[in-house]
């Protein structure tokens, strides 16, 4: 905790005087501060964890093991978001010695810790009082299923752009949400009727245990068009921003608008512990879905990019979900996944489970206007950080998957050795795995190494996701 409350005072000390700081670098170095007390909490719940009991539960290792995995990604974040903002170097450099001190007293501390601990339009049926009930259903035109009634809703409230709601945004929605909500009382629900919402939304980490639930794809739709090409980071470039543990969003589309020209942009970005996202879509181009750090899990959902466009270091399920590469712009290539697992010891990675890889319109026409050897190329990831962590398994590949698969990030070599892409079981035309890169980091791997990515093993989906009401499938299919 020291070393991360002197960064702390570090990043405070160069915001005292911000006047002096480009409208960027002051961008970058906010991020930093959120980064910072995050980090501090991460922190605070880790030694809370650790000195209330004497044994550490499965379910207790897995937590601490995320939350020590989470601090290190956060480290990173800053220091990436101060090294891409040419303006803030001289804040990098007075910055990375204590980054350097406290990141390398975390990757101690997890590898210590990991030695002596680790060996469609969805329905979720909803449990909440009986005039709360007949409200959700007389709003939503939902029929909730009194016999199978499995989450538990403390309370509901309606956000509706024309002012007949509780609310008219959900930014003000999501402000009135009680601080700090217990998971044993049940969900705050936010019911957001169908609408195209032009907001920037942002559940504070104080929000916990908030459900928001929409009338479907492309029917609720919160849009935004922050990009890197207008001078933010892409930490800070996110239409939907989640940092409150715990979150549920259900048939809600959530789109970043800003355009391939504009370069990162992101739609959501995911940074606290167990997150849910049922029957969903996320639209953008390149860096749409931010899944940043913590467990999260994604299912029935459709996702929309073109360069990096699923990307973070956070344990990630994807399950049965469509994955749709977009027409990138003529300099570019389509790569779907980049990983950004910086440390061996981290229990990080991106699993995608029973998934479509499939073209974008867009795409699939120009795909049949163009000879085959002059059309975009899609490949299925890259690895952006050292120890990179990707696994496909049991999914669908459409003929738009290059033979390959997998491609250096731009050009570099060094990862190749220490990465992890690994694929499973898998269909379609473009699954074949005889021209595959030939990696040291890459392998097709057995149902018994396959299994470690499951919802069950790798993200421990069968503790939390029941909560969630949301359908999964914990092993092998």
């Amino acid at each position: 905790m020291k070393e991360q409350t002197l960064q702390h005072k570090v990043i405070i000390a160069y915001l005292a005087h911000k006047s002096n700081l480009s409208a960027t670098a002051l961008l970058a170095v906010l991020d930093c501060q959120l980064l910072s007390e995050l980090n501090i909490d991460i922190l605070t719940a880790a030694e809370t964890t650790l000195n209330d009991t004497d044994k550490l539960l499965d379910r207790q290792a897995d937590e601490v093991h995320t939350l020590l995995s989470a601090l290190i990604t956060n480290q990173h974040t800053c220091s990436d978001g101060l090294h891409a903002t040419v303006s803030a170097w001289s804040i990098k450099n007075g910055l990375s010695v204590p980054i350097h001190n406290s990141t390398k007293r975390y990757d101690v501390s997890l590898a210590l810790f990991k030695q002596v601990t680790v060996g469609r339009d969805g329905e979720v049926p909803l449990r909440m009082p009986g005039p709360k009930r007949e409200l959700f259903e007389r709003w939503s035109g939902r029929r909730l299923l009194q016999a199978t009634d499995t989450v538990l809703v403390n309370d509901v409230v309606r956000v509706r752009q024309d002012g007949s709601g509780n609310f008219a945004t959900i930014t003000d929605a999501v402000k009135s949400a009680p601080v700090d909500h217990d998971a044993n009382t049940g969900y705050h629900l936010i019911y957001v009727a169908a609408g195209v919402y032009e907001e920037y939304v942002v559940i504070p980490k104080h929000k916990k245990h908030l459900m928001m639930v929409g009338d479907g794809i492309n029917q609720t739709v919160i849009t935004g068009n922050h990009s890197v090409g207008d001078g933010r980071t892409t930490f800070n470039s996110s239409t939907f921003g989640a940092l409150g543990r715990g979150f549920v969003a259900i048939s809600i589309t959530f789109r970043n608008a800003a355009g391939p020209a504009k370069f990162q942009a992101v739609a959501v970005l995911n940074n606290a512990d167990l997150f849910t996202f049922y029957s969903c879509s996320f639209e953008g181009y390149q860096d749409t879905l931010y899944t940043h750090s913590m467990r999260q899990f994604y299912r029935e959902c459709d996702i929309y990019g073109t360069v990096d466009y699923i990307f973070g270091n956070a344990a990630v399920v994807f399950q049965n979900c469509n994955i749709y590469s977009r027409l990138p712009l003529p300099s570019q290539i389509n790569t779907i996944t980049a990983q950004g697992r910086t440390d061996p010891n981290q229990n990080t990675g991106t699993s995608m489970q029973s998934c479509n890889f499939l073209a974008a319109a867009d795409l699939a026409a120009m795909a049949l206007c163009l000879e085959s050897q002059e059309s975009p190329i899609t490949f299925l990831g890259r690895p952006w950080k050292p120890y990179s962590r990707t696994v496909v398994m049991q999914s669908y590949m459409d003929s738009l998957i290059e033979p390959a698969g997998w491609v250096q990030w731009n050009g570099d070599d060094l990862a190749l050795n220490t990465l992890h892409d690994a694929e499973h079981n898998n269909s379609g035309p473009g699954s074949g795995t005889a021209g595959r890169v030939d990696w040291p980091g890459y392998l097709v791997i057995s149902a018994n190494d396959a299994i470690n990515f499951t919802v069950s093993n790798f993200i421990s989906g069968d503790q939390w996701l029941p909560m969630a009401g949301v359908p999964h499938d914990g092993g092998l299919l």
